[in-house]
């Protein structure tokens, strides 16, 4: 290919925060590209530009940038230098000789540095690549493998490659926030039967895998990420975070089990009259944890929905207290409700966006919901 490029056009496509990790900006470029003949080639092209630590600063394409003391590094897409799988993912070529049979490929999502997911599309029909550091994809594919041993509804691997790729069968089933956009009614209460029976299930050996904390243990971190979002909400924002610790403290958050760690509706699968669970996908997070802090993810996902697309989920204030009243009488309510505030407080950063769409007003909204758990768990003091 050419010898010499010029970039002719560029704008942020996204911007990735981890306070205390670095930033992450990623820009979509329109770049000539001059061949050795001079003729001029132009295309789109991706590149990333980061202040996080980069372990492998040997990375083929990656440059580091210096200025006044301040380091960035910059690579193309799909040469991350922390996901050495990220290129073979993104190969059509690459994946069909890894599955042997003819794929296509199509990017789903990619967070620069930290992971990406491929929809895989052949003959045997839809499955999904998922990339990360090496060892977390080491560790993912323990997980799916513990839970297919169990009889536990997950999409089982059908491909591992120590470079960091992993890939698994299409869950069964429709995403849970499709059923709860078109309203659960009188099938509430026996989904959430259902979801107690897939909780249930979780194999007992998940138990000694990685403790990760939960939302509410981390409530100093997201609050400091709200307010980082919201500066004129800083004492809200501080306000929920202190009254977080305070009911963790006084409240009950029952015994140590298997937990899914990131159960909310993106995750859960179920059947199109979302009568039952058809299964569960990301299992990253599967180990040791409290049952509360499942159904806190449960609920403080499904309670910012309306303020996410209020047009998409009209339905929400009906169902979720049907939810909330049954999971208050399966564990402790006060630890439920404060812990379900801590998952809203985690999840008010991440309503803000770079493409120039409005998002205050969702922000807002998840705060003041914050507030409501938190107002609730009290009251169950």
């Amino acid at each position: 290919m050419g010898q010499l490029a010029v970039i002719r056009g560029w704008k942020v496509h996204s911007i990735h925060h981890r306070p205390g990790a670095g930033v992450t900006v990623g820009y979509a470029l329109t770049v000539d590209r001059i061949l050795d003949d001079g003729e001029h080639v132009r295309g789109e092209e991706y590149m990333c530009a980061s202040t996080a630590h980069i372990s492998h600063p040997n990375t083929p394409g990656l440059v580091r940038l210096t200025s006044r003391g301040a380091t960035a590094w910059v690579w193309r897409y799909p040469g991350d230098p922390e996901l050495p799988a990220l290129h073979i993912a993104c190969s059509p070529r690459e994946m069909s000789a890894l599955l042997g049979t003819p794929v296509s490929v199509e990017l789903m999502s990619y967070r620069p540095t930290r992971r990406a997911v491929v929809r895989v599309r052949g003959a045997n029909g839809v499955s999904y690549g998922k990339v990360a550091r090496p060892p977390q994809v080491d560790s993912l594919a323990k997980r799916h493998t513990m839970l297919t041993r169990a009889g536990v509804s997950s999409p089982g691997v059908l491909l591992h490659d120590s470079r960091g790729l992993l890939v698994i069968e299409s869950a069964v089933g429709i995403p849970l926030s499709n059923a709860i956009s078109h309203g659960l009614k009188n099938r509430a209460s026996a989904l959430l039967f259902s979801l107690t029976e897939l909780l249930d299930s979780l194999p007992m050996e998940a138990v000694g895998l990685t403790h990760r904390p939960a939302w509410a243990d981390r409530c100093e971190h997201y609050a400091h990420a709200a307010a980082t979002a919201l500066p004129d909400e800083r004492p809200r924002c501080e306000t929920i975070s202190r009254g977080i610790r305070d009911i963790l403290a006084r409240s009950d958050s029952g015994p140590i089990q298997p937990v899914h760690g990131d159960f909310y509706e993106a995750n859960i699968f179920v059947s199109p009259d979302a009568s039952h669970v058809t299964g569960v996908i990301d299992v990253d997070s599967l180990g040791p944890g409290h049952r509360v802090d499942d159904w806190a993810c449960l609920l403080g996902h499904m309670s910012v929905l309306p303020h996410l697309a209020p047009q998409s989920y009209p339905h929400v204030e009906a169902d979720l207290p049907v939810w909330r009243d049954m999971c208050e009488r399966m564990v402790d309510p006060a630890a439920l409700c404060v812990r379900t505030a801590g998952v809203v407080l985690s999840l008010i950063a991440g309503a803000k966006r770079v493409d120039g769409r409005e998002w205050h007003h969702d922000a807002l909204g998840r705060l003041a919901t914050a507030e409501s758990w938190l107002e609730r768990a009290y009251g169950h003091l």
